[in-house]
């Protein structure tokens, strides 16, 4: 079975999903005429305000958490080292283009997802690609085969990996049972999952700044101390990236492709553009300026955070140990990020590790959680009953993935992504239209002073598309 998914592992991402993603995060970037260097102060200059909401929405900067914890995970930090031993160091390279590119992407999809999302029973916010598929496209099965797609991955599968990584990580710090972590996790979770999707929202706020806040001051400061080694350590990822290592064992070509195949795959796995995950997020947000594109642009920036700031932070830190160059069979993934903190920063680099992965991977369960829930109200099976037996599956597979080792069930996440993002990335390009048109809209205000808001006056082709009453937003408050 783990052949098998490994062979269709294989063909959907060297034969398909890196050209796919790379090649629409080329056409996007260009069509929008690369809105992400172009426009990357603006970025930062909405942080501003994006506190501000509605009774129907959470705000900006919630759904900003929101995200880049998603994208930020336990996942994440395993997916680096990951790329790593298998890649080398050049992946990092590709992982950086695979940012920037999907920036761009970032920016069409969740645009898409604020101008159609829709109101839920309780008078909430709620949409993402499912609903553009079926609003934007009039395409329901399509929105249907997605939501079915990210409730088995997010809700079950990505889960036990956030799970299963918490759980590897406390018992190389502390010693702890698996079990004992398994139930403290449970519960903790359960918790916020059954607080709905908005408190979700208010836990991400303020748990993310904080420890995301720790563990970038703790990475500055070992790069401090290991200054010298940066521009060695830069060099050593650039001349991977074209296979410049490799030349003299004559295998240029195989080792760019490497680099070139994991960098993106875990690029994708880090910053979740196209993938059509965060999106779900944006959807539930009071934008400020009120205009669906603004959402876009903090989207950008969350994916510029995630990629070009958190894992190049990890990845140096490995880099700086040295622990990489040790044979991939001993040590590798999680375990070798962690043991990467022991050996720069010393006995306390372990705990520090593991307490920094508890809070990011619990995070990352409940907003998988919240992206699998808003997907499951989008096939209407939110009756209560229904909800709390599927809040509780959930919450099994987080204590499963506690318990069990996962390589089987890696390997079905990296498919259950490439056909998501695939599903995903059909929906944008045949909407990427109306995207941009929301985005000169909004440049256009800008350039007369004004702040940018949705008018359907503007956009009359869209008037039977939307869910009446969503645009124009009510009142904000702060």
């Amino acid at each position: 079975m783990t052949d098998l998914m490994s062979l269709l592992n294989t063909l959907l991402w060297e034969s398909v999903l890196t050209y796919l993603l790379a090649g629409v995060g080329i056409y996007l970037t260009l069509r929008t005429r690369f809105i992400q260097f172009r426009h990357f102060i603006h970025m930062f200059s909405l942080l501003k305000n994006s506190r501000k909401r509605d009774s129907a929405g959470i705000s900006s900067f919630q759904a900003l958490c929101t995200s880049l914890v998603s994208r930020v995970g336990a996942g994440n930090m395993t997916g680096i080292a990951i790329a790593l031993t298998i890649g080398g160091p050049g992946a990092i390279f590709w992982m950086w283009v695979a940012a920037i590119l999907g920036m761009s992407t970032s920016f069409i999809e969740c645009t898409l997802a604020q101008l159609y999302k829709t109101k839920d029973v309780n008078g909430h916010y709620r949409g993402g690609p499912a609903s553009y598929m079926e609003k934007g496209l009039g395409m329901r099965w399509m929105g249907v085969i997605f939501s079915v797609l990210l409730i088995l991955s997010f809700a079950f599968v990505f889960n036990a990996v956030q799970a299963n990584a918490i759980a590897q990580t406390s018992a190389a710090a502390f010693g702890f049972d698996p079990l004992h972590v398994g139930v403290f996790l449970v519960v903790v979770c359960g918790l916020v999952i059954f607080g709905g999707i908005r408190t979700i929202g208010r836990v991400a706020a303020i748990v993310v700044p904080l420890i995301a806040s720790i563990y970038l001051l703790l990475t500055f400061w070992i790069v401090a101390h290991n200054l010298e080694r940066i521009p060695d350590i830069f060099m050593l990822i650039m001349r991977s990236a074209f296979g410049l290592q490799e030349a003299a064992a004559g295998a240029v070509g195989y080792g760019i492709a490497q680099a070139m195949t994991q960098g993106i795959q875990r690029g994708l796995f880090s910053n979740e553009a196209g993938m059509g995950s965060a999106p779900n997020g944006v959807a539930s947000a009071t934008p400020y300026p009120p205009h669906p594109a603004a959402q876009g642009y903090l989207q950008m920036l969350g994916v510029f955070i995630d990629t070009i700031v958190f894992c190049s932070s990890t990845a140096t830190i490995i880099l700086i140990s040295g622990i990489v160059t040790h044979p991939t069979d001993v040590i590798s993934g999680i375990e070798l990020t962690q043991r990467a903190f022991s050996v720069t920063v010393g006995e306390w680099g372990s705990p520090f590790f593991a307490v920094a992965i508890f809070f990011f991977g619990f995070i990352s369960i409940i907003t998988n959680y919240a992206y699998a829930e808003n997907n499951l109200v989008f096939l209407q099976h939110n009756h209560p009953a229904r909800l709390t037996l599927f809040r509780l599956a959930s919450l099994g597979m987080v204590m499963f993935g506690t318990l069990t080792e996962l390589p089987l069930v890696w390997k079905m996440a990296t498919i259950s992504i490439s056909l998501i993002t695939i599903t995903n990335l059909t929906a944008i390009l045949l909407l990427s239209g109306i995207a941009l048109k929301l985005a000169r809209n909004y440049d256009f205000q800008r350039r007369l002073g004004k702040i940018p808001t949705f008018d359907l006056v503007d956009f009359p082709e869209l008037k039977l598309h939307l869910e009446p009453g969503i645009w124009p937003n009510s009142k904000l408050r702060g």
